[in-house]
């Protein structure tokens, strides 16, 4: 019988294929551009840990980044992780309401995370560290400031989805473009949950 079994699913190679083909091209999409920024992100900070082992570790650089800025707005983020879950299970359930809710509640706490962000860099600035200023302030604005602009892009999918909610737009289209969101949005946060301890507790 096993033998059988297995001559058969030889036989009908469709299988395979028909079960790979339930898999949507947009989350297949989605993946393949998560898999590219995972080595953006990987290597600026693998150059980032190479350089600090050459200077001899940035700890007395790192000590003037403003950690207590930077571990709530971890929370922040983290936050937003679970409103984003909880807009694609409203989604799913088809609660307009609880998904319009999660969604700008996603918004808002990009939103605050940047504004949090940009009063950081300005304070920084403020007191003379700039991107010029050494190895480690060249990194720390590079790979911070090059995160900040994925969260701005995910505030404005996550803002384009919202307003496709209120304006009552086909229900599936919608709820699928939740879950695709999402999988970027979670990115960005666990990228920064490894930035957090690199940089700010270096």
């Amino acid at each position: 019988m096993a033998v059988s079994a297995t001559a058969e699913a030889i036989a009908a190679p469709g299988v395979e294929v028909d079960h790979l083909r339930e898999i949507p091209i947009g989350k297949i999409g989605v993946w393949w551009f998560l898999a590219s920024e995972i080595m953006v992100f990987g290597g600026l900070i693998g150059c980032f840990v190479l350089f600090s082992f050459a200077h001899g570790g940035f700890g007395a650089e790192a000590a003037h980044v403003k950690w207590r800025i930077g571990a709530f707005n971890t929370l922040v983020l983290v936050t937003s992780s679970l409103t984003m879950i909880l807009a694609l299970g409203a989604a799913r359930q088809r609660d307009r309401s609880r998904t319009r809710l999660f969604l700008a509640a996603t918004v808002l706490l990009g939103l605050l995370f940047l504004s949090l962000k940009g009063f950081e860099y300005t304070t920084e600035i403020r007191e003379g560290f700039t991107p010029a200023t050494g190895t480690f302030w060249s990194f720390y604005f590079a790979i911070t400031g090059l995160h900040g602009l994925h969260v701005i892009g995910g505030i404005v999918v996550n803002s384009i989805l919202l307003v496709a909610a209120l304006r009552e737009r086909p229900w599936d289209l919608i709820q699928r473009r939740v879950e695709f969101a999402g999988l970027y949005w979670h990115f960005v946060d666990i990228v920064w949950i490894f930035l957090f301890p690199l940089i700010y507790l270096t």
